[in-house]
């Protein structure tokens, strides 16, 4: 597992159709101007050396824990992309993915002046898989075949909670989404729920390498219905439709066995912080 401890961290809002209406939050873009169909903004998550939660790394492997008390966390499945950054002085002139995850960029479902601030709550409060290597993201590229899907285990049974859905189904998606990424680094302003991206990356040092969760999946009736709790085992899947059908991808998850090799699988057990 590459060592993502120091690796600053952002996510995309708004590039999966239907999931910001069924997450409650399509309410917080109101004031955002975005092209039609175009992803709403980036937020950070995740920035090395910042005060306060923003500064303290949440990723974890196997665990995904919940603040005492709170009922209203939810899974989020995502493709998460670890990226070069090229920068040209002050402004990043390329984005270049060179590894995806699985990666569940869990939120509490609460209002909240910015996206970031529902996203981090201190350690193991979001899940990355294993990086599977991938050289870019073009049309007709290894990851125009694969699939995000994600499940939830309660009291023994399995559910589907995310749409098992196609990676080329993204608004944005191959180089469309790299370009738009660059604009929105260079460009994004502190506005609404969004924030001063150019800003943070200075504060980072001008970082040579960003992971990025790329939007989240539209929900399942279960995933849209039922908020995690302890106890609950979350999986979120970034897989090749040449190996698997959807269907069998869901009696696998229940193996519990070791990944094929090019796939990411992300699997935490909930708990409860005491």
């Amino acid at each position: 597992m590459h060592d993502l401890d120091g690796v600053i961290k952002f996510g995309v809002a708004g590039n999966m159709a239907g999931h910001l209406e069924q997450a409650g939050e399509a309410s917080d873009f109101v004031a955002v101007e975005a092209a039609e169909n175009a992803p709403k903004g980036l937020f950070p998550w995740h920035v090395p050396g910042a005060p306060g939660v923003l500064g303290a790394d949440p990723v974890s492997a196997d665990t995904l824990c919940i603040p005492a008390g709170e009922e209203r966390v939810q899974q989020e499945p995502e493709l998460a992309l670890l990226c070069d950054l090229e920068w040209n002085d002050s402004r990043i002139v390329a984005v270049k993915p060179v590894a995806f995850a699985a990666y569940n960029d869990a939120s509490i479902r609460k209002p909240a002046p910015k996206i970031s601030f529902k996203k981090n709550w201190g350690p193991q409060s979001k899940g990355v898989g294993n990086l599977v290597a991938v050289d870019g993201l073009v049309v007709g590229g290894l990851l125009d075949r694969y699939r995000l899907a994600s499940f939830v285990q309660r009291d023994g049974e399995w559910h589907a909670y995310g749409a098992d859905t196609p990676l080329v189904g993204y608004a944005y998606f191959h180089q469309t989404l790299l370009d738009w990424m660059v604009d929105r680094f260079n460009a994004q302003e502190d506005h609404g729920p969004l924030e001063d991206l150019p800003g943070w990356l200075a504060f980072a040092g001008q970082p040579s390498q960003a992971l990025v969760g790329i939007g989240a999946t539209a929900y399942t009736d279960f995933g849209a219905s039922h908020m995690l709790r302890a106890g609950d085992e979350s999986v979120v899947v970034v897989y090749d439709s040449d190996q698997f059908e959807p269907a069998a991808l869901q009696e696998w998850v229940k193996t519990r066995t070791v990944a094929p090799n090019g796939m990411s699988v992300l699997r935490q057990t909930v708990v409860e912080a005491t």
